[in-house]
């Protein structure tokens, strides 16, 4: 590499400046590893160990590897070339020299590197893979790898490159780059430094490839698989965190609760859709909680309200129930043995076929970004209504002293921007195919672009909540001294605990970020989640109170006592 080489700097967060070597273990099978527990130690909360039962399989489909090589078997990926070249058979005396340099011809990424968290869950992911025991690596070289995870020797792994198939080839052959003491690494001890050097401060050694080797680690879908773990917990955690903001939104605005009747969400029994209903009756049913903002316009003449309020359980509940069917996609490609080709040492074979597509994370985290972008594109259109005086009877744009004040004005903007690049960055990408390696990877899934616009668009998303969460509370304070729920005024006061009320303008990125890291921490989830959780173990009856707006016939039949 030549000496001059200085790769981009991956943005620090939080959680790598306060990185702290973990004591817990997580043990790994290959089978039983959650995008939870990927993100968690992506994080850097647990160190890794094998199991076992993973131990004696690696072992066992290590020896079937030894003797292939042994007897001087022609097997493609051990003895052959690779791709066009697979009818090339190489001479056992340079089986070493072809793992290497598939590796390094490999290592073709472009662009800045993945974050420390990315690259660790990157890493653990493809040694759970490995843990199965049909990949053929040697427990010694997983043992290596197992040992730079847990001192966090983390490799320069550009975010460009991949079309996901065969496989992520080239992210993970910079992942293997590294660790064999060449390209760039980093820890918490070194910073970027040589891979040697890095190794060698933390004392290890690089990892001497045995025939196989080298495919063994970089064949599989482990970045598409690992960045759509993170994407698609994060949209689990603003999805929850969506219902809450909405509700508080719909309180300041004065809506009806009547639409969340679980009556009328049984007539259309999707999963999410219920759900959603049933949080909003959590945080808003004024029978339960009292919600003095409530009370104060339950006789107006509003028949009902804006789609925007009314059909939050039909619009976040499908997001909801995309993400589940999401979760369990990536859940499935985590503990999948994605290799090529396969070993199986209980029938002494090795098998070429193709488990390293991309197309079914690719295709899955394609369709998440589409449905948790709408989390955010009605959100945008909340804010608006927050915003415009027309239609909250609250000051414009958030603020006293208007003019002179601009208040919500440009915030409200950023919603609007970012919602329209997600518009753009929800086309899918696995729609796309280019065919590669000479036509003999002929379709491909473009599975690393769905991962990484993915990514973008719930860090979109968050952002936009962000904002409603800061506009609603700043509607709080135009109708105080009413108080709304008792859950919602805790949701209240935790913004309030990193964000002060907007008395005259100020500089709003701060406020919006803050907001933002509440979000990703989950702490308003965490506030509210207790209150929910308690109307439905409890069971408590639903309230359905009396409103002029909502025709029924006891209604009806006093009204007409009333008159008679």
């Amino acid at each position: 590499m030549s000496p001059d080489f200085i790769p981009c700097e991956p943005g620090v967060s939080h959680l790598t400046a306060a990185y702290r070597e973990p004591g817990e273990f997580i043990s790994l099978d290959g089978s039983s590893l959650t995008s939870t527990d990927l993100v968690n130690l992506g994080k850097g909360l647990y160190k890794i160990k094998l199991t076992p039962e993973a131990e004696r399989k690696v072992v066992q489909s290590r020896d079937l590897l030894d003797t292939i090589v042994k007897e001087n078997k022609v097997v493609y990926g051990i003895t052959t070339g690779f791709g066009k070249f697979a009818r090339t058979v190489i001479p056992v005396s340079k089986l070493k020299e072809l793992q290497e340099n598939l590796v390094r011809s490999h290592s073709s990424g472009v662009g800045n590197p993945l974050s420390p968290e990315r690259t660790r869950m990157l890493l653990a992911l493809r040694i759970n893979v490995l843990a199965k025991g049909h990949s053929g690596i040697s427990l010694e070289t997983l043992h290596a790898m197992i040992q730079a995870f847990n001192a966090s020797c983390l490799s320069f792994v550009p975010e460009k490159g991949t079309v996901g198939a065969s496989g992520d080839l080239a992210p993970l052959s910079h992942l293997a780059l590294g660790l064999m003491g060449e390209g760039k690494m980093w820890s918490p001890k070194s910073g970027w430094a040589d891979a040697k050097y890095v190794l060698e401060a933390h004392g290890l050694k690089p990892i001497s490839l045995k025939p196989k080797e080298g495919l063994a680690l970089i064949n599989g879908t482990q970045m598409i698989t690992s960045l759509g773990a993170e994407a698609v917990e994060r949209a689990q955690a603003i999805a929850r965190q969506a219902d809450i903001i909405a509700a508080l939104t719909l309180e300041v605005l004065k809506g009806t609760t009547k639409a969340f009747d679980s009556d009328i969400h049984m007539l259309r029994p999707h999963p999410g859709q219920i759900e959603v209903a049933q949080r909003f009756r959590s945080l808003l049913d004024s029978d339960h909680h009292p919600s003095q903002i409530a009370e104060s316009h339950r006789f107006c003449d509003r028949v009902q309200d804006a789609y925007t309020m009314r059909c939050c359980p039909q619009v976040h509940g499908v997001a909801n129930d995309t993400i589940k069917f999401v979760q369990n996609i990536i859940n499935t490609e985590i503990n999948s043995a994605t290799d090529n080709p396969m070993v199986f040492a209980d029938r002494g074979e090795t098998i070429s076929g193709g488990n390293f597509h991309g197309e079914y994370p690719a295709k899955a985290l394609d369709f998440l970004a589409i449905a948790v972008h709408e989390l955010a594109s009605i959100s945008e259109r909340r804010i608006e209504r927050l915003c415009n005086p027309s239609l909250s009877e609250l000051p414009a744009f958030l603020v006293n002293e208007g003019g002179l004040n601009s208040g919500f004005m440009i915030a409200h903007c950023t919603a609007a921007a970012l919602v329209s690049e997600n518009k753009v960055l929800c086309h899918p990408s696995s729609v796309d195919s280019l065919s590669t390696s000479a036509a003999t990877e002929d379709h491909v899934s473009m599975g690393g672009w769905a991962a990484r616009k993915a990514l973008r668009v719930v860090e979109h998303v968050e952002q936009v909540l962000a904002i409603e969460l800061l506009a609603a509370c700043q509607g709080i304070e135009f109708l105080r001294p009413l108080r709304t729920t008792t859950p919602l005024e805790k949701v209240y006061e935790l913004v309030r605990s990193v964000v002060k009320p907007w008395i005259k303008d100020r500089f709003m990125s701060p406020d919006i970020e803050a907001v933002h890291r509440l979000l990703l921490d989950q702490k308003v989830w965490n506030v509210a989640k207790p209150y929910i959780d308690k109307y439905q173990t409890e069971y408590i009856p639903e309230s359905r109170p009396v409103s002029p707006t909502a025709f029924s016939l006891d209604n009806a039949k006093i009204e007409t006592s009333q008159s008679s």
